[in-house]
C-alpha cells in the first residue's frame, strides 16, 4: 500500500501521515479476530470499536441483514413506517429497565445523545418550564463528536479546534481518585460526594435553568472511570429533587457490556432516557437510538396541536430497516447464547486476569467493571501519549488489537472470549511493557 493510493480518505481520529507511512489494514474478520492485510489473525480485545459484543461475521447476523436487502432497502421514516421498526422498539423497550416505554432512532451514538439533549430540552419546555435551556456535562465525559456532545463533554482535546460550543453548559468534575481508589477491584468506595457538584450547580444557575444532566455510567472512552459506590444514587436524588432530567448516555455500557442488558440495571439506578449504539446492531449496521422513561412522550403529544410534529428532529436513516434487520439478529444472538449471562460468568475471570498487571512494568493503576478494563501506564520520555501508543503498535504486531487513551490501555473483549483468550491478550500486553522504555 503506498502513500498515493491511501491519499483519498481522510481518516477520522487518525494521525493520517503516520498511518499512511505504515498502515495497519484488516481485510477479514470472524468470531474473536481480525485478519490483517499480510495474513495474521489478530485477536479482538477491543470488541472493534466497543461494539462487536457477539464477536465477528455471526452468521444469523449476516443472514438477516441480506434477506432485509433484498425484501426492503429502505423505507422513508418520516410519515411512514415499516413492521420491524414498531416490532425492534417493543423488543427495546421490553429490555430496558422498568418504566421505559418508547425508542427513538438515529445512526450512531453521536446522534444518540444530540437526540436525547434535544429530548431533555423540549420535555422541560412542553411541560411548561421552558427557563429549563442550561445542560449538564461531566469532566473527561465522552458523548460523540457532534457539537451537543462535545459541549456536554469533557474532553479537551476534542473541543479544541472548534470554537465556542453550546451556551449554558456546565461540568461536574469526573470522579477518577487516585489519592484513594488506586487499583480498585469494580466501584471505588471513595467519591460519591462528587454527585453533590450538581447541588453546587443549582445554587450557582438556579433550578429553573438546568434542563438536564449526562453523563456515562462508566467513562470509557476517557480511560475507564468506574463511579464510586452511591455516586449515581446521589446524582439520581439530585435529579429528583430539582426536576433535572438524568441521561445515561450507554452507547459503549449497552447491551451486556456489564453483563446486563444495561448498566442502569447492572449500577441499580434509572435515568430518565437512555442512549444507545454500538452493539444494538454488533457493529454491522449503523444505528443508535435513545430508550425514553414514561410519561416523557406522552406530556410532548399533549403539548401539541393537533396534527402537529411533536418533535421536529429525526433523520433520513432513523429506523433504517437494515438496520432495524441486523439488530432485531443481535438480540437474538445474545438472547440464544444467554451472552449477557455469559459475560457476568466470567467477568472474575477477567477481572482477576487484569488485575496480574498490578505489578507489570510501567503500570500505575488498574480499573474495571463488567468486561471492560482501563490499564493506566506512567507517561513515556517522549511525552504523555507515547508510551500508549508504541504499546498499542507492539500489540498489534504481536496479534492482539487494544485500544488507547493517551497512556492508558482500554480493553474490552467480545462477550464470547474465552479464558484462553483473555490469558493471551493479558500476557501480550505483559510482555510488551517489559519490553518497552
Amino acid at each position: 500500500m503506498s502513500a498515493n493510493n491511501l491519499s483519498g480518505y481522510w481518516m477520522p481520529f487518525t494521525a493520517n501521515r503516520q498511518f499512511k507511512a505504515a498502515p495497519r489494514m484488516i481485510v477479514e474478520a470472524e468470531g474473536m479476530y481480525f485478519r490483517s492485510s499480510d495474513g495474521r489473525d489478530v485477536l479482538d480485545g477491543t470488541a472493534g470499536l466497543w461494539c462487536s459484543n457477539a464477536g465477528h461475521g455471526n452468521p444469523r447476523i449476516v443472514k438477516a441483514i441480506q434477506t432485509q436487502a433484498a425484501t426492503l432497502d429502505y423505507a422513508p421514516p418520516f410519515q411512514m413506517g415499516t413492521p420491524i421498526q414498531f416490532q425492534l422498539a417493543n423488543r427495546l423497550v421490553g429490555m430496558a429497565p422498568e418504566g421505559f416505554s418508547q425508542v427513538f432512532y438515529c445512526n450512531s451514538g453521536s446522534e444518540a445523545v444530540e437526540t436525547a439533549l434535544k429530548i431533555a430540552l423540549a420535555y422541560q419546555r412542553a411541560r411548561g418550564e421552558g427557563t429549563r435551556t442550561r445542560l449538564i456535562g461531566r469532566e473527561r465525559g465522552y458523548h460523540g463528536i457532534n457539537f451537543g456532545g462535545i459541549s456536554v463533554g469533557g474532553i479537551v482535546g476534542n473541543r479544541a479546534m472548534f470554537g465556542a460550543m453550546l451556551a449554558g453548559v456546565d461540568h461536574l468534575r469526573h470522579t477518577h481518585d487516585p489519592a484513594r481508589n488506586l487499583f480498585t477491584k469494580g466501584m471505588p468506595l471513595h467519591g460519591a460526594e462528587l454527585a453533590d457538584d450538581l447541588e453546587r450547580m443549582v445554587a450557582l444557575h438556579g433550578a429553573h435553568t438546568i434542563a438536564a444532566c449526562i453523563v456515562e455510567p462508566i467513562a470509557c472512552s476517557t480511560g475507564v472511570l468506574v463511579p464510586p459506590q452511591g455516586y449515581l444514587e446521589r446524582l439520581r436524588a439530585i435529579c429528583d429533587r430539582h426536576g433535572i432530567m438524568l441521561i445515561f448516555d450507554e452507547v459503549i455500557t449497552g447491551f451486556g457490556r456489564v453483563g446486563a442488558p444495561f448498566a442502569a440495571q447492572r449500577l441499580g439506578v434509572t435515568p430518565d432516557l437512555i442512549t444507545m449504539a454500538k452493539g444494538l446492531t454488533n457493529g454491522t449496521v449503523p444505528m443508535g437510538g435513545v430508550l425514553v422513561r414514561s410519561g416523557i412522550y406522552e406530556t410532548m403529544c399533549d403539548a401539541a396541536a393537533a396534527g402537529a410534529i411533536e418533535l421536529p428532529h429525526g433523520y433520513t436513516y432513523s429506523g433504517h430497516p437494515l438496520a432495524c434487520a441486523a439488530a432485531m439478529a443481535t438480540l437474538d444472538v445474545y438472547e440464544e447464547d444467554g451472552l449477557f449471562e455469559r459475560a457476568a460468568a466470567i467477568e472474575p475471570y477477567w477481572q482477576e486476569a487484569i488485575h496480574t498487571l498490578r505489578d507489570a512494568r510501567h503500570v500505575v493503576d488498574i480499573r474495571n467493571l463488567g468486561l471492560i478494563a482501563g490499564i493506566e501506564l506512567a507517561p513515556g520520555p517522549h511525552g504523555p501519549g507515547s508510551r500508549g501508543h508504541e504499546i498499542y503498535l507492539r500489540c498489534w504486531e504481536a496479534g492482539v488489537l487494544i485500544r488507547v487513551t493517551g497512556d492508558i490501555i482500554a480493553l474490552s473483549p467480545p462477550l464470547i472470549v474465552e479464558k484462553a483468550q483473555i490469558d493471551r491478550i493479558v500476557e501480550t500486553v505483559r510482555t510488551m511493557l517489559k519490553d518497552i522504555d
